[in-house]
């Protein structure tokens, strides 16, 4: 812990707080600055995880920051410097590109400590789109979620090792654990589902969008031999509505309807976890990090992943679940065959395993590494 006669003060920046891995991050780490002593602070447009943050101990800030508005952006300078002068911000700390312009010249503005995470690899098909995403690599340090993302930082930006922290993101056991879940909250939403008791349930965790892959997900279970499952889809469809009709329009093509099921968003992911006997997270382009790999993995069930992106990092292979190539339905449905007729001791044991491995990526590791970074951050002097 710094010994300064003033709490450091930590600022983060990102647009809303609406739903995501963003956002639950932001939460949790505002959680542990707030647990440490220090003044804890988010500046963001709000959204429906906002009361989250009293909770946590935080101070939300409302600002238009959701805006990619050229004009929205300059007008954050000001508004991100006025609190930064105003709360005596010592380090700000963001999450997204567009509010990382606005923060970027506020910091320079108002002296505070400017630093970034990667959450995602953006767009490079344009050279005004790179320069855009470019922002994200001018923090004083730059986080990266997994050494998937320090990997595209160095090659596709340049930055510098001695810049990167490579902090993957961390589950909290204290939710996600066997032995913490709620047998009233399970049997709610199994009859909310209206899970059959005779049919194993394969769910496929992820907001409904189409780099999710979703469709390839169907398209594979149209492929098995047989229909003896049930496949669950949960997470937010409200985004992409047309792409959700699109998935309705397919099930019904491939003569899966009563076998595919998109049940929208889960209130507790740790009994739909419970519920099922297998998880797959084969998302159509690579995930930066991909915590419901491992969120599945803490409550013991395997998983089949696609095999690039960050996944590559947290399953081991045919040990806590089967890594597939990306976009390869019958290499998919080969595997979610495989997995369905396996018996219950290999599942068990695969699940075993899968749990030891998820506390290697606990969430007090991920805090308390991100807090080293802000004290490594505060020893040094701001740069202008």
């Amino acid at each position: 812990m710094l010994h300064t006669s003033k709490k450091p003060v930590i600022l983060q920046v990102l647009p809303a707080l609406e739903s995501g891995g963003v956002e639950r991050g932001t939460v949790e780490i505002a959680r542990a600055v707030a647990k440490a002593g220090w003044q804890s602070l988010v500046a963001s447009a709000g959204g429906a995880m906002t009361p989250s943050l009293a909770y946590a101990g935080a101070e939300h800030i409302k600002l238009p920051l959701a805006s990619k508005s050229p004009w929205r952006i300059y007008t954050n300078i000001a508004a991100l410097e006025r609190i930064i002068r105003l709360k005596r911000v010592d380090i700000v700390h963001v999450r997204s590109r567009a509010p990382a312009w606005s923060a970027y010249y506020a910091t320079r503005r108002g002296s505070a400590h400017f630093i970034t995470t990667f959450h995602g690899i953006y767009g490079l098909e344009r050279e005004w789109k790179r320069r855009y995403n470019a922002i994200m690599t001018r923090g004083e340090r730059v986080i990266a979620v997994s050494q998937f993302v320090a990997d595209h930082l160095r090659k596709e930006y340049a930055v510098e090792p001695e810049r990167i922290r490579v902090i993957p993101r961390g589950v909290d056991p204290h939710i996600f654990h066997p032995g913490r879940v709620h047998p009233e909250r399970m049997a709610a939403l199994a009859r909310a589902w209206r899970l059959p008791e005779d049919l194993p349930v394969i769910l496929f965790p992820g907001r409904i969008t189409r780099w999710k892959g979703q469709d390839l997900f169907i398209e594979a279970l149209a492929k098995l031999p047989h229909r003896r499952f049930l496949a669950v889809l949960v997470g937010d469809d409200t985004a992409h509505p047309d792409f959700r009709q699109e998935l309705e329009k397919l099930t019904a093509a491939r003569g899966l309807e009563g076998h595919v099921r998109m049940v929208g968003a889960a209130p507790h992911m740790a009994e739909a976890y419970t519920l099922s006997r297998l998880v797959v997270a084969t998302s159509a382009e690579p995930e930066a990090f991909g915590r419901v790999v491992l969120e599945a993995q803490a409550m013991a069930r395997p998983v089949i992943a696609a095999d690039h992106g960050g996944a590559q990092e947290t399953v081991v292979p045919n040990v806590t679940g089967w890594l597939v190539e990306p976009r390869h339905a019958d290499q998919l449905a080969s595997c979610i065959d495989h997995a369905l007729q396996a018996g219950n001791e290999t599942l068990a044991a695969m699940g075993e395993r899968g749990m030891e491995h998820s506390r290697l990526f606990t969430l007090e590791a991920m805090c308390g590494r991100t807090l080293s970074v802000y004290q490594e951050v505060l020893a040094a002097p701001v740069k202008r």
